[in-house]
């Protein structure tokens, strides 16, 4: 789009998602910049003035002039990755704080929220320029590249508890933090792939689901699409395609439904009005995964909404409907008198129409309506020094502080990530005590989950629990209106297993608080001891060695005091004859003493682990060492290419799983066992060992035809792979129609190899969809 003439001033470093500008231009060039920027932004700042006049008539745009033309200034000649003047972005996010109607004051910090990111300008400059508030705001909101992290995942950790401690004090902070990605989402096609990939997941994992902790349904609804089609392109428009073919039919229902639902309101002496939708394609995907079913059994597929002016003309309306259209078992909701967490409030049915259309209903007033769309946003009043949020609003941030205070126990930025990703998961479950007292639990919560609700030592010291009167397992799933009772026993104490099935975080971070207290202390000594024997093995005395000979050996292996170091040698991380080489060098002479080496508990298992390390010795490495035994995970069995975790295990070497494997949070409670692995290259960068293979094994969910199978084997040969085992079996689909199911275990490459055979498989007529199986 623009074109321009660099002198040779050298270029500034490109920030994410846009490419920087030269630092100078021709004259001429520049003056081009201008009039195309003038005519681009023009027209939209306008318009984000007359928003503003239009939702907050008594509010001073001033401050939205001055941080429009700071903008303009500061950001001139940089360029998005689309080629549109950079400028566009920031203010194509104030327009969207303007549509929520929020403050002049944050709509000027949307304005700023990219320039100490950005640009050389600094937070005191912001200060100055715009007051305490628009700086704190900016400064919740950048990012922390201009810190050196370990990794992707650690930055990316760290910046949203960064954005978390200011969105405490104030919530503006995540609102321009969900403009700016919603904007960013928009325009994600002009990124790479993996880029789009990444952005995209890190939206549905946190922006998403914080959307609908604030009660921000529309911006949740609209974040979750634009995500869904980068996150799983093939399973996207495969769903739409679904989806369209019945919207003509659908749209022509819900019409006559909202016509008759009309008539029968105005008849019975009752104000509303009603709406009608098509539900969400990612809203949609989720029930598909959650049930396993097609679209044609997704109940809630077709839905109106009936707004009213009271509560008791909400109840009016639920028997009206009830009267003209059958209800369908176990499908009626109130969240009028039990609301969300998040305040959502609403009463939800599910009913049967003519011809077998089912369809929900939502019935609420225009209060509730206005606040399940807005969440948050729908209550924003900022006094001159007041609070910026309502004594209701506190309700929805008291999730934010809980976390907050949770997250100084936790030193590993992966774990922290993982803890937010749960407690971002709506909340549906309502339990109550004996007593009467109501317990909000997440979804599929345990009565284990429900102790630790209680009270902390109720949960460490829980042996069982009875449930409407009558005991069940720690593991059971708790449902809507169960009466929980807790049996605990004193000196009783947390179970490693009990992380396998807890879904609150509190309880998962209590438990894991727990066990990494007394797994720490257990290691401490096991450390010392594995120290002291082999000191005497060698006839050296601990006790000649100072405090400053600890702290010395702990800086060289890059841990913190020298507890960490016994804590390393207890887990397994290091051998005590190479810290005791370290600790007195030279006094050792044993061939090897002084490398990385997890030794193994016997002979059997020297064995088992030099099988494991032939296999992977070629492919994966250690970081900062060569020796370590070192094997790819059976439970997710990773391949080059895969983003992957290394895991020390006691007597079985290091374990690499890959990132997103299940086990991973499991295994990863214990921050002291993670170490570094990467896939093995040679000095040049050349991947070493071209030819090796890594089985893969895919299940194909096909139609049942003739000539499929040979269709099924060309693809993989023009792939360049061999075949290890097919097992074919019938599959009976929706509606009779015969299917099949092909488990294909086959040579893969990498990872991008795997994708080429994943999509060529799914080219072929009559092939619905090709899983990959973690396990062989």
């Amino acid at each position: 789009m623009f074109s321009a003439q660099p002198d040779s001033t050298p270029r500034t470093p490109a920030a994410p998602g846009k490419k920087t500008a030269p630092a100078a231009y021709s004259a001429e060039a520049l003056a081009q910049y201008d009039r195309d920027t003038a005519s681009i932004t023009g027209p939209r700042y306008e318009l984000l003035i007359e928003t503003v006049h239009r939702n907050r008539p008594s509010d001073d745009t001033e401050i939205i002039r001055k941080a429009w033309e700071f903008c303009l200034r500061h950001h001139r000649g940089q360029l998005r990755a689309s080629g549109e003047p950079y400028v566009l972005h920031p203010l194509e996010t104030a327009l969207v704080l303007a549509e929520m109607k929020l403050d002049s004051t944050a709509i000027a910090a949307g304005l700023l929220h990219d320039a100490v990111e950005d640009t050389p300008v600094t937070t005191p400059e912001i200060t100055a320029l715009f007051g305490e508030q628009v700086s704190h705001i900016v400064e919740g909101v950048t990012k922390l590249d201009k810190i050196q992290f370990a990794n992707r995942e650690d930055r990316q950790a760290e910046s949203v508890r960064k954005m978390l401690l200011a969105m405490v004090t104030d919530v503006r902070v995540v609102l321009i933090k969900l403009a700016d990605r919603l904007h960013n989402m928009r325009t994600l096609e002009h990124l790479r792939p993996d880029r789009q990939a990444s952005i995209a997941r890190e939206t549905l994992d946190i922006y998403a689901p914080l959307a609908h902790r604030l009660g921000m349904g529309k911006v949740r609804g609209e974040l979750e699409d634009l995500a869904f089609r980068y996150v799983d392109t093939h399973g996207f428009e495969e769903l739409q395609t679904a989806i369209d073919a019945r919207r003509t039919e659908g749209e022509q229902f819900l019409a006559g439904v909202e016509a008759l639902l009309s008539e029968k309101i105005a008849e019975n002496g009752l104000k509303g009005r009603v709406e009608w939708r098509i539900k969400r394609l990612y809203s949609i995907h989720q029930k598909l995964q959650e049930t396993g079913t097609g679209v044609d059994q997704v109940h809630d597929l077709l839905a109106l909404r009936v707004i009213v002016g009271s509560v008791g003309d909400c109840y009016a309306v639920l028997g009206l409907i009830h009267s003209l259209f059958r209800p369908v078992p176990n499908r009626i909701k109130d969240f009028i008198a039990m609301p969300r967490p998040n305040l959502y409030q609403s009463l939800h049915t599910t009913v049967m129409g003519e011809a077998g259309h089912q369809f929900e209903v939502q019935i609420r007033t225009e209060e509730m309506h206005r606040i399940a769309e807005e969440g948050i946003a729908a209550h924003w009043k900022y006094k001159a020094g007041g609070s910026p949020v309502s004594a209701r609003d506190e309700q929805r941030l008291a999730w934010v502080r809980q976390l907050v205070e949770w997250q100084r126990e936790m030193t590993d930025p992966n774990e922290f990530i993982s803890t937010l990703k749960i407690d971002l998961y709506p909340e549906e479950v309502y339990t109550f005590t004996p007593k009467g007292k109501v317990v909000v639990l997440p979804k599929d919560a345990s009565p284990l989950d429900f102790a630790y609700a209680v009270h902390t030592e109720v949960g460490h010291t829980c042996v069982s629990a009875k449930v409407n009167g009558r005991i069940v397992p720690l593991r059971a799933k708790l449902n809507n209106g169960d009466i929980v009772e807790v049996v605990t026993q004193n000196g009783h104490t947390p179970s490693r297993d009990w992380l396998t099935f807890v879904k609150s975080s509190r309880a998962r971070n209590k438990i894991k608080h727990w066990i990494n207290e007394h797994q720490r202390e257990r290691a401490i000594e096991i450390g010392r001891k594995l120290l002291e024997r082999e000191a005497r093995k060698y006839k050296i005395a601990l006790s000649k060695f100072e405090e400053s000979d600890y702290a010395r050996l702990a800086a060289d292996y890059s841990v913190a005091t020298p507890n960490d170091m016994m804590a390393a040698i207890g887990f397994g991380k290091y051998s005590a004859r190479q810290v005791l080489n370290r600790l007195a060098p030279g006094i050792l002479q044993q061939p090897g003493s002084g490398e990385d080496q997890a030794l193994p508990t016997s002979a059997e298992d020297a064995k088992r682990l030099q099988l494991h390390a032939n296999a992977a010795s070629d492919t994966l490495e250690v970081e900062g060492s060569n020796e370590l035994l070192v094997y790819r995970a059976r439970c997710c069995n990773p391949i080059r290419g895969e983003e992957i975790i290394g895991y020390v295990t006691r007597g079985k070497g290091v374990a690499v799983h890959g990132r997103t494997c299940p086990n991973v949070q499991n295994l990863l409670y214990e921050s002291d066992r993670r170490i570094a692995v990467e896939w093995a290259r040679e000095s040049g960068g050349e991947v070493p060992n071209r030819r090796a293979t890594y089985p893969v094994r895919l299940t194909l969910l096909c139609d049942d035809r003739p000539g499929l199978l040979r269709e099924i084997t060309a693809i993989v040969s023009e792939g360049n792979t061999n075949i290890r085992s097919m097992d074919t079996r019938g599959d009976t689909r929706a509606g009779g129609a015969a299917g099949a199911v092909i488990d294909l275990t086959l040579d893969a490459h990498d990872l991008r190899h795997l994708e080429r055979l994943q999509q060529g498989l799914r080219s072929i007529p009559g092939v619905r969809d090709v899983q990959r199986s973690s396990k062989l």
